[in-house]
């Protein structure tokens, strides 16, 4: 079996643009803990090169997902500052390979996070506010025929993002009933509900706490936490503008322009 060193240089040389066929040869299909050092090694690379770490992203946390890769747990990837786009903005064609975005709720911290036991309302209290926001997901494995290790080697399938500009309180907020619509060139394209996402929101992201509180890289004040889908994530085109709305968060969009020539 190659090492996660390899694995993580033939990961990274995908960006390029070309992606690489699933990695078998490295890690079995529901290996986690060999998948999250090959995400560790491109973390540690991609801090030494200068991309500062903005926060956190979850993934699989819906049962029905969960169930196609064979686990029973969300995963994670890391966000880094230069993956945001800004609402409205532009997302370039040219540094993505097979595209999605899925609405998520996301939270910004006003304080760490690093208590093992993490409940629901620890994130409460610790969270500043809350906006409605677009993942865009991409994959560096090829036509998508990830396995959930090739998923979190792959840094959780994780592309760029995008946060509505308007904060939200969390105090009297319905994260659980909330409707959501993504919609593409004006046509919906996926809905959905805050109880998609683990039945809710701040369990996700209760649950990453704890994980990540138990092996001593906890959640950071400042940090941004996208917390998982609340519907299907749905493929997007080159001059595509895409718009999620969340209610009682209001909405964040963005366009997918071409910018190769």
């Amino acid at each position: 079996m190659l090492s996660p060193d390899v694995l993580a240089a033939r990961l990274r040389a995908a960006y390029g643009g070309q992606p690489v066929a699933p990695l078998r040869d490295g890690l079995d299909p529901t290996d986690a803990a060999g998948a999250y050092a090959v995400q560790s090694v491109n973390t540690k690379f991609w801090q030494a090169e200068g991309r500062r770490v903005s926060g956190r992203k979850i993934g699989l946390t819906a049962k029905a997902v969960q169930a196609q890769l064979g686990v029973d747990q969300p995963d994670y990837g890391v966000l880094f500052s230069d993956m945001a786009v800004a609402d409205g903005g532009h997302l370039l064609a040219s540094r993505v390979i097979q595209p999605k975005a899925e609405a998520e709720v996301a939270l910004v911290l006003a304080r760490d996070l690093d208590n093992p036991e993490t409940d629901i309302q620890d994130v409460l209290l610790a969270a500043a506010y809350v906006v409605p926001a677009i993942e865009i997901v991409d994959s560096r494995i090829a036509d998508w025929k990830i396995t959930f290790a090739d998923t979190v080697a792959d840094n959780g399938s994780s592309a760029f993002y995008v946060l509505g500009e308007t904060p939200r309180l969390l105090a009297g907020l319905d994260l659980v009933t909330c409707g959501m619509i993504l919609q593409v060139n004006g046509e919906v394209v996926s809905l959905g509900a805050g109880a998609a996402c683990l039945g809710h929101p701040l369990r996700s992201a209760a649950w990453l706490a704890r994980t990540l509180a138990r092996m001593g890289d906890p959640l950071r004040a400042g940090e941004v936490l996208l917390t998982g889908a609340l519907g299907p994530m749905a493929p997007i085109k080159i001059g595509d503008s895409v718009r999620a709305t969340i209610g009682g968060l209001g909405s964040a969009g963005f366009t997918f322009t071409e910018d190769r020539t």
